[in-house]
């Protein structure tokens, strides 16, 4: 990295050569160095980019104004910009969840989800977002009702909310396949870059004018697409947002359906978020008709990559358990469940199956949910039904699908699978 470089008397300019010219969104430090240094600035411009683009958010090179005129002409003139996803469309649910149609340069769209006050899908894991979904920090509400001097409160308090959690996508679609989910029958298109991904971040940050270090976000990579199939961009997001925006990797985590080679990957780094492991049954048969994937890497191999992982002071591995009524949610699943993760410091979160067209699934009796719940519980497994949130516009887990609403009329319609 540039910083070091710089503290061990190493040329920072010389560190990396410069990136072919396009978005500066996503770049780390040292590229963007690179960037300032092929146009003949100082090392200190690389800094005062990186700053612009991730501490202020901006979104286009005229409000890069730490920058000379003539300098932002140039970099104009050399074919970089800003390079944030544009949000071309918003759908707003009855619980305040909203859904962000998300169009990239290449006209390629993804969506976004902004939940305020999550869904529950961190509690239990023993980081700090997971302490206030439990209640054991003392919220904006709470604040209000104290006459807490309001100066140095965020935006999110200033809306009532306690805290507010994003989901990102990753990838164009997907290639995984999982046959309850909606984002499946896209198929997969492409990547996105690490810009693509860090920038639906800043794009949501700046429409809720969050403001870094008070107010409490939390990001959940289980958007579309499949993060590890996606590592390098996925990860190099990652060191983005907490370097430059600020989010903490203990406030992110990511879903992965069962990346064998990701996961060893991911076991190595440093600095990564938690870890969200979609198991979805509680055997191979079973997993392998509702998730394919199985066939190339099966539970028993994605346990062992898991206990590998060298996990971190009161950190947990979540398993994702999507309930399919009649498939995977009676008593002897839910024993097979705890036979699979006994020793592991684990937690289970449950979904309840959100629906979509086209797709053959129910839902789980709720009385199936409650006793596949206490199962778990009472067989030392930490257990959670996270809540569904923004089924109304097709916004909770397993929905998205690029999908736009129109307005026809008096009536609101919603097109599933469509692009602008």
């Amino acid at each position: 990295m540039v910083e070091s470089a710089i503290k061990t008397g190493v040329d920072a300019e010389a560190a990396v050569p410069m990136p072919a010219a396009g978005a500066l969104f996503g770049l780390e430090l040292a590229e963007l160095t690179a960037v300032m240094a092929g146009l003949g600035q100082k090392a200190y411009r690389g800094r005062q980019v990186f700053d612009a683009l991730y501490k202020q958010r901006v979104a286009s090179l005229d409000e890069m104004t730490t920058l000379p005129s003539s300098l932002r002409e140039e970099l104009k003139a050399a074919g970089w910009s800003v390079g944030l996803p544009e949000m071309v469309q918003t759908a707003v649910s009855v619980d305040g969840t909203e859904r962000y149609l998300m169009r990239m340069a290449d006209g390629e769209t993804v969506e976004t989800v902004w939940r305020p006050d999550g869904d529950g899908g961190e509690r239990g894991d023993g980081s700090e977002a997971a302490s206030e979904e439990a209640g054991e920090v003392v919220d904006a509400v709470e604040a209000v009702t104290a006459k807490v001097d309001k100066r140095n409160w965020g935006a999110l308090a200033e809306k009532g909310f306690r805290r507010a959690t994003m989901c990102i996508s990753s990838q164009v679609g997907c290639a995984v396949n999982c046959q309850f989910c909606l984002t499946a029958k896209l198929g997969i298109r492409r990547n996105l870059t690490a810009g693509e991904i860090a920038g639906q971040v800043a794009a949501v940050l700046n429409r809720h004018g969050v403001k870094m270090g008070k107010d409490r976000i939390n990001l959940v990579f289980m958007g579309m697409g499949e993060p590890f199939l996606n590592y390098d961009s996925f990860m190099q997001s990652v060191k983005v947002l907490v370097d430059g925006v600020g989010v903490p990797e203990s406030r992110m985590t990511v879903s992965t359906s069962g990346i064998l080679p990701g996961i060893e990957r991911y076991a190595k780094e440093a600095v990564r978020p938690k870890l969200a492991l979609s198991l979805n049954a509680s055997n191979d048969v079973v997993r392998e008709r509702v998730m394919p994937i199985t066939r190339k890497w099966n539970i028993a191999k994605l346990l062992e990559a898991v206990k590998a992982i060298p996990l971190k002071t009161r950190e947990w591995v979540t398993f994702e358990y999507v309930l399919l009524g009649g498939v995977n949610d009676q008593p002897e699943h839910a024993r097979e469940v705890l036979a699979l993760l006994n020793g592991l410091r684990a937690k289970v979160n449950l979904i309840v199956w959100n629906p979509g067209p086209g797709i053959d699934y129910h839902q789980p009796e709720p009385g199936d949910v409650a006793v596949f719940q206490k199962m778990l519980i009472e067989g030392g497994i930490a257990t959670y039904i996270r809540r569904p949130r923004g089924r109304d516009i097709y916004a909770a887990c397993g929905q998205l699908k690029r999908t736009i609403s129109e307005e026809r009329g008096s009536e609101k319609l919603v097109v599933i699978g469509a692009a602008v």
